[in-house]
């Protein structure tokens, strides 16, 4: 018994001692103390890089430092650097993968602990200023023989990790100067290779096409961007392809998540209460539907539409899309399949040559599942993440608009598609049934979603950008079909309605929303959308009865108007900061005035003499068609003209904010979603 106390005993003194340190770790704590780490140990870096890298140690180690302390040890620091570049030369496949998550811990423990240091400063720390200019070319050549080469899929990802890695250590990523190496060194055409190769793609494409993303927006309104340049003349069609096919999977992910959580919604028991209580819960129902954003493929795709006109081909090329609603509920993949929500998504059914036959699945484009993304993350503009998405949504809307090959794509009779876009829940509609939705040519459904933003965003915390984008979106198509005089069958009487009710929304509001916001902007581009109407509507519009329907509509609504003239009368008239803007209103609406004052009179008339009390629409319509002759309207010019889209110098503090939102959101990701250790040398312990 005495024997066993003595045992416990020696167990609790041997227990008190500090645990022993791993090999690696002391081995850092070499490295972090003054003395070159070599004198004692000639083959210290070579036994380093095989080690198992403890990434938090290494991390933690280099934050703890001080200003002095990291310059008495600055030069075995160069040197760690430059041996991790070194190894990434070497046979063996485990000192790659070492060194390679070794740079990584540098990059973040080097800035993590000195964000207020200057760019030279952090520069020097990591590799010595003089010697920076051959490290960083000797480290990107090596990136780039890796990213090109046989190796395998696990180094790839890490090496496109550790460059996402390296873009996004700063915040704001035109403030990180070691990418003016990454400038100067082009990794440009790795990233094709990645993106036109059917197999890298699958495996690496996501996170190529944002860090191109990520690479064209440093610096790009200081200086000349060289991935700009490169990207811009980029006329590879396979590597287009390849970037629109990584782009079109992810935001088809996003829709898919986006539609499993509506359709969970609707058999629950909240969906019950719902349709009981009318719209008490509809805020809460969108909350559970909400499905996290994904802004960093959203710029890709901007980047690619804002600056590469071969790129407008790939938005409507055809691939197979999996029909939700019809697919079997157990059904044999012809295909490997990767789990929900991973990254990058699977590309498996991009890489199909040929569109199986298969009753199942119906023809879609990259277009068709950004104005799907769109019209999810439209509904809700409330959280910051979803404002972004839904303000960047409309800007490549914009620049598609305004392309002349892209328009003549959306306006093409010969492509149409069944798009079903996503509508918000309200109480004064019904869910309009996607089996009943027509096949169109694309322009329609881009009509279909600016009037269903129109119709569901008149609140009081007023989003008044996404509004002037939407209806200058609008007016761009308008001048399009104007010019190239196409008449398209389109429900302009929607459209009309939608216009009128925000007008009448505006008068409403108008104390609230002049706090905040130039209200008689959107007013006179509302007025002059009508004007487009008024003016060229025979040059567009499918069939002369439409045409009447337009009058009919600004007859019946003419109570809106007459407020409207009244309301920009007496701003106009007086003197404050809204005088202007209000008299340009005040002039663009003499048409529509004569309009009303010419039929009015006319449809009154036509009731006294024929003892009618309300005429119905049919009687308005022939009344109107009767009396065209005798309507003097005023030719208003420029009414088909509009300012051209420019991101510089309008658009750049919301780029420079978005890029540091998604940057930040990167970071967080490569540093979870960083490969496991365990994985990488298991695959590799063979190979040494």
């Amino acid at each position: 018994m005495a024997q066993v106390e003595k045992k416990a005993g020696l167990l609790r003194r041997t227990s008190s001692k500090k645990p022993l340190k791993e090999k690696v770790v002391l081995m850092y704590d070499e490295i972090f103390a003054k003395d070159n780490p070599t004198k004692t140990n000639p083959h210290f870096w070579d036994e380093l890089f095989l080690m198992k890298v403890n990434l938090e140690y290494l991390e933690a180690k280099l934050e703890s430092l001080d200003g002095e302390e990291v310059m008495k040890i600055q030069d075995n620091i160069n040197s760690l650097f430059h041996h991790c570049v070194q190894a990434l030369g070497e046979e063996h496949q485990i000192k790659v993968v070492n060194a390679l998550q070794t740079l990584c811990a540098l990059f973040r423990g080097v800035h993590q602990k000195n964000k207020s240091a200057s760019g030279f400063d952090i520069i020097n720390m990591l590799m010595g200023f003089d010697k920076a200019e051959h490290r960083m070319k000797d480290l990107m050549e090596s990136l780039n023989t890796l990213l090109c080469g046989e190796s395998s899929d696990s180094l790839k990802s890490l090496c496109l990790k550790l460059l996402l890695c390296l873009v996004t250590v700063t915040d704001n990523i035109s403030q990180n100067t070691i990418l003016e190496y990454v400038m100067i060194n082009s990794i440009f055409e790795a990233i094709l290779q990645i993106l036109s190769d059917v197999s890298s793609r699958r495996q690496h494409g996501y996170d190529a096409v944002v860090l191109l993303a990520l690479l064209v927006n440093y610096r790009k309104y200081e200086s000349v961007n060289p991935y700009i340049v490169k990207l811009s003349i980029l006329d590879d069609e396979p590597t287009l392809d390849g970037m629109g096919m990584v782009v079109h999977q992810a935001l088809t992910e996003y829709n898919r998540q986006y539609k499993d959580k509506e359709e969970e919604n609707q058999g629950g028991f909240f969906s019950t209460l719902t349709s009981m209580v009318g719209s008490m819960f509809i805020a809460d129902t969108d909350e559970k539907l909400s499905v996290q954003t994904n802004e960093a493929i959203l710029l890709a795709l901007y980047e690619a539409v804002h600056l590469n006109r071969n790129f407008i081909t790939v938005l409507a090329q055809s691939h197979p899309e999996i029909n939700m609603a019809t697919t079997p509920a157990i059904a044999a993949p012809t295909t490997p399949t990767t789990p929900l929500g991973t990254t990058p998504p699977s590309l498996d059914m991009m890489n199909s040559t040929e569109l199986p036959l298969d009753p199942n699945l119906q023809t879609s484009n990259l277009l068709i599942t950004f104005l799907k993304y769109s019209s999810i993350v439209m509904q809700d503009t409330k959280d910051e993440h979803r404002l972004n998405s839904a303000r960047l949504c409309l800007i490549i809307l914009t620049c598609i608009a305004e392309d002349q090959y892209a328009d003549a794509i959306l306006h093409d009779d010969n492509m149409n598609f069944r798009v079903n876009l996503h509508r918000m829940p309200m109480r004064h509609r019904k869910k309009a049934a996607d089996k009943n939705m027509p096949s169109r040519p694309l322009v329609c459904a881009v009509l279909d979603l600016m009037v269903e933003f129109i119709v569901t965003h008149m609140m009081k915390d007023f989003p008044m950008d996404l509004y002037l984008r939407c209806v200058q979106i609008i007016h761009k198509l308008i001048c399009y079909q104007k010019r190239s005089r196409i008449r398209l069958h389109y429900t302009w009487r929607e459209l009309w309605s939608a216009l009128i009710n925000l007008l009448k929304f505006l008068l409403s509001n108008e104390t609230v929303l002049l706090a905040k916001h130039n209200i008689f902007h959107l007013a006179l581009l509302v007025i002059n959308l009508f004007n487009m109407f008024i003016t060229y509507g025979d040059t567009f519009l499918p069939t002369p009865s439409s045409y009447d329907e337009l009058y009919y509509e600004i007859v019946r609504m003419h109570q809106v108007f007459d407020n409207l003239h009244c309301m920009v009368l007496r701003v106009s008239t007086n003197t404050g900061q809204w005088k202007e803007p209000a008299s340009k209103v005040t002039h663009a609406l003499v048409n529509i005035r004569a309009i009303i004052n010419h039929f009015n009179p006319k449809i009154e008339s036509y009731a006294a003499v024929n003892h009618i009390s309300q005429l119905s629409e049919d009687q308005v319509l022939e009344v109107v068609r009767s009396n065209y002759d005798t309507l003097t309207l005023k030719l208003q010019d420029g009414l088909d003209q509009f300012e051209r889209y420019s991101e510089q110098p309008k658009e750049a503090a919301f780029f420079k904010e978005l890029v540091r939102s998604i940057s930040l959101n990167v970071r967080k990701n490569v540093s979870l979603n960083t490969l496991s250790q365990d994985i990488l040398l298991k695959e590799f312990s063979s190979i040494s």
